[in-house]
């Protein structure tokens, strides 16, 4: 099986991924994969994680979502973007248990 689909299963399932951008410690964030892409909301009254900037290099760690054991490390480039409203609304869907208002959304782009 190759790395994409292997990355593909494991985001379709997953609610959280550590993220660690260079020159940082690794964080636990909850992500949305949407569409191919792994969205990261900061800021507001969502997570903060230091070092993430448009541009920056950063590793993105995904566990099995059935063992939780590692699956595997990719590296990501992180993307400052604004979410279309489509999209908005599912980053908003996806935190149940609160009302989300972030300051910025990150688009991580698996290589």
């Amino acid at each position: 099986m190759e790395i994409e689909q292997v990355l593909d299963n494991a985001l379709r399932k997953a609610a959280a991924v550590w993220i660690r951008p260079d020159g940082h410690e690794p964080r636990l964030v909850w992500a949305l994969w949407r569409d191919g892409t792994l969205l990261v909301v900061v800021g507001g009254t969502e997570q903060e994680v230091p070092g993430l900037a448009d541009g920056v290099t950063c590793t993105v760690t995904v566990r099995s979502p059935t063992t939780h054991s590692h699956l595997v490390d990719a590296a990501a480039t992180a993307h400052l973007t604004e979410p279309d409203d489509d999209t908005a609304a599912a980053l908003r869907a996806a935190r149940l248990n609160s009302r989300p208002q972030w300051d910025s959304v990150y688009r991580l782009e698996l290589a």
